[in-house]
């Protein structure tokens, strides 16, 4: 164990980077899901490729202020490597001769959390480590060190805020929260934005959910995996790619059911995608047609075309183009090779 951290420390001052991504940022475990993820929001272009770090089975990772984008894949390693967050964070913050300007948050897959804020962030920032337990102790590291915070399940941390109120207002909001891990960060992320947020004002956001258990692909196990890179209200736009993501993930259950020949199931998956897919604001019709078109081309492998045909009406007014394209669906395998059924989909008025 002891060369795994010294080689990640001479990677990490191999490939430290400064950049100034003053923000704040919620970095949360679901005790009763294991899911574990990171939310942010910033008055910077792209926050989502450089502060959210996560891994199914592993942990997660912002990192944040002045950042350092190394923490989060060699945060990962150590955490992989069995540290828990707060002994994978004081690892690399001893190796970090700027840490004085970092502000980091690790989640393990213990529900294990850590925040750092570094003695000379821009102020208004600090942090909130949650539980009944939480701690906190300064860090000798770099010119300045800072504060770590070690608590369980989430913890909170922004830096160049408008006010102090901030980072607790979210930690309260989480804490208060009802709903799954997205909803919960959402509500934290909303809550800081209504305490002051950040001085500058706002500009991107991201959020990161990954599964507790690895299946060995990276694709599953993100449940979600969303940016916003330039937007006038990246909240609001964040979490209307929430709820679209949601109905694709109900889209992709109720295939998988038809691959298991659950028809009952595949159908209140794809029931459920629609009907999010036409509440959510902002949705274009081309898309809603779609949801709802797969769910009619269910139907008929279903036999059960009387029940399908109103859908590829409603389909089809949405999107005329989908009429066009049925056709095609013959020769993939995706509809019966029946001539005249075809013609009776395609004629449908």
């Amino acid at each position: 164990m002891k060369n795994i951290i010294w080689l990640l420390l001479v990677a990490q001052t191999a490939v430290a980077q400064v950049r100034p991504v003053n923000t704040y940022s919620i970095v949360a475990r679901d005790p009763a899901t294991g899911q574990m993820g990171v939310a942010v929001q910033s008055h910077w272009f792209s926050v989502g490729p450089i502060v959210p770090w996560a891994e199914s089975g592993v942990g997660a990772i912002a990192t944040q202020s002045f950042v350092d984008p190394s923490y989060g894949k060699l945060g990962l390693e150590l955490l992989r490597a069995g540290k828990s967050s707060p002994e994978a964070m004081r690892a690399l913050l001893a190796g970090d001769a700027a840490c004085e300007v970092r502000q980091l948050g690790f989640v393990d897959m213990n529900g294990n959390v850590a925040s750092f804020t570094g003695g000379r962030n821009i102020a208004a920032a600090g942090s909130v480590a949650a539980g009944a337990a939480a701690t906190s102790a300064p860090v000798t590291c770099g010119s300045a060190g800072g504060t770590i915070y070690i608590g369980r399940d989430f913890a909170v941390q922004a830096n160049l805020m408008r006010n102090d109120k901030v980072w607790p207002a979210m930690a309260k909001a989480y804490g208060d929260a009802t709903g799954d891990l997205a909803d919960r960060m959402l509500a934290a992320l909303d809550a800081a934005e209504a305490a002051g947020g950040d001085i500058r004002g706002k500009q991107s956001a991201a959020l990161v959910i990954v599964s507790a258990k690895p299946t060995g692909k990276s694709w599953v196990d993100r449940v979600f995996d969303l940016r916003v890179d330039d937007h006038e209200r990246p909240l609001v736009e964040l979490r209307r790619l929430v709820n679209i993501a949601r109905a694709y993930n109900h889209m992709n259950a109720g295939d998988l059911a038809v691959e298991h020949k659950d028809n009952d199931a595949a159908l209140r998956e794809y029931s459920a995608a629609a009907k999010l897919a036409a509440s959510t604001p902002g949705v274009p019709q081309s898309r809603q047609a779609e949801m709802i078109y797969w769910h009619a081309v269910a139907l008929v492998n279903m036999k059960r075309v009387d029940e399908a045909l109103p859908l590829f009406q409603k389909a089809f007014t949405l999107e005329p183009s989908w009429r066009e394209l049925t056709p095609r669906l013959r020769a993939a395998g995706l509809l019966p090779d029946d001539a005249a059924l075809i013609a009776k989909i395609v004629d449908v008025k």
